[in-house]
């Protein structure tokens, strides 16, 4: 069967993307931020996955204010890059392994989750930059990807607890399709950051390392934690965070924290990194 052997955690800047695109990840500000991510490409190296699930939200790209699904799991045999408003980013198309990614969706929805299958969509930076940070600028990527847009742009996003429960239905899902793979599951977004009003900038550090403690110890109790908390100390953006919450149901109730990296800023957010693997 298919296996789920391990869980990422990574925020989707786009100013990374736009870093790496343009020969920026060497330069004293930046420099930083990538060095997090070199053991994390070492270990997706060893770590190989043939299929990649993605969850990741777009932002106005694929959806705008007319319909946004809460979730949206994408079926088509490929995703182009969006053009986010300067072109789309010179990276590779996204290949679906479709046969599994249709298999998940009836298994979701026979599970009774409500999810909008989308045969055609085009991908931002939400999914792209974190494979960038893994993966670099290949030819193309090493891994299928199966993407999950999440709602978290528009009131009102699923909780954190609907999300951790989606994980473990996706696992149930993976482990159902009768083919030999390895999966690794991504839960992008944040962390936190607020991007207008009057707390335009806001990071809160130890709020961050809170929350990837108990992403690796205690994520029954994470997944209790309530919208306004998010909103309160981690920014109106922070929220993007539950999409973690699929990552980590997906995986064992006990895990191995492999690789953590935090830094502040990028951009005007805070960037959080975690890999967590199966103790399976």
């Amino acid at each position: 069967m298919a296996r789920i052997t391990a869980g990422l955690g990574c925020s989707h800047v786009p100013a990374i993307g736009v870093a790496i695109d343009q020969g920026k990840t060497e330069e004293e500000y930046w420099q930083p931020v990538f060095a997090g991510f070199e053991k994390s490409r070492q270990w997706m190296r060893q770590a190989n996955p043939d299929v990649i699930f993605l969850v990741y939200n777009d932002h106005c790209t694929a959806f705008d204010s007319s319909v946004i699904p809460t979730f949206a799991l994408g079926a088509a045999a490929e995703f182009e890059p969006a053009d986010e408003g300067w072109g789309p980013r010179p990276v590779p198309v996204v290949r679906n392994h479709q046969i599994m990614a249709s298999h998940i969706a009836q298994s979701l929805i026979l599970d009774e989750f409500d999810i909008t299958v989308m045969h055609e969509m085009q991908v931002d930076h939400g999914l792209t930059v974190p494979l960038s940070v893994v993966y670099g600028q290949p030819e193309e990527w090493p891994a299928l990807v199966i993407p999950m847009a999440v709602n978290v742009v528009m009131y009102p996003p699923p909780t954190g607890n609907r999300c951790y429960n989606l994980g473990k239905a996706i696992r149930r899902a993976v482990e159902s399709f009768d083919e030999d793979l390895n999966v690794v599951i991504f839960g992008t977004g944040g962390m936190s950051h607020q991007l207008q009003y009057k707390r335009a900038g806001l990071i809160n550090r130890e709020w961050d390392q809170r929350f990837l403690d108990h992403l690796t110890t205690d994520p029954d109790g994470l997944a209790q934690m309530p919208h306004i908390e998010y909103l309160r100390e981690a920014g109106s953006e922070g929220v993007e965070m539950v999409m973690w919450l699929v990552m980590r149901g997906a995986l064992d109730d006990e895990v191995v924290e492999v690789h953590r990296h935090y830094h502040v800023p990028a951009s005007n957010t805070a960037v959080g990194h975690i890999i967590l693997e199966n103790k399976g």
